[in-house]
């Protein structure tokens, strides 16, 4: 690790709240103790994890922290949604490539949206769409 990467990982540390794990309990959380940010995984957190599994020569797993950071920027709705439409026979392939181009451009997550373009061929293939009907 590089010494700008240190300087990184303390930088992201240093702007999160430090909760010990041991903490980390129903009873804090019922009592407004822990927040739902102090669980939260950061961006920075996975493109870190990114970079050292890409350093130490796994490129599948660091394609996958950087899909989980992209995810960080969607809004809970949105990521529900396209959970839903990934689901076997929930979406037509244009609708799985239309949530494609839009994760991809409005949240800046261009893995993320090539994953779901790669599942609409996936699921073309294999029989797993949503049947196009006209309601003509």
């Amino acid at each position: 690790m590089t010494d700008g990467e240190q300087d990184n990982d303390a930088d992201v540390r240093r702007h999160q709240r430090a909760v010990d794990i041991k903490d980390i309990t129903l009873e804090n959380v019922r009592l407004g103790k822990i927040s739902a940010d102090d669980v939260t995984i950061r961006r920075e957190t996975l493109l870190q994890q990114a970079r050292t599994a890409d350093a130490e020569g796994y490129p599948q797993l660091a394609r996958n922290f950087r899909r989980a950071a992209e995810l960080t920027a969607l809004p809970n709705d949105v990521l529900l949604g396209a959970y839903e439409k990934l689901r076997p026979y929930r979406a037509t392939y244009s609708e799985l490539l239309s949530l494609s181009q839009e994760i991809a451009a409005r949240y800046d997550a261009p893995e993320t949206g090539d994953y779901i373009r790669q599942a609409a061929e996936a699921y073309r293939d294999k029989g797993l769409l949503k049947l196009d009907v006209d309601p003509a």
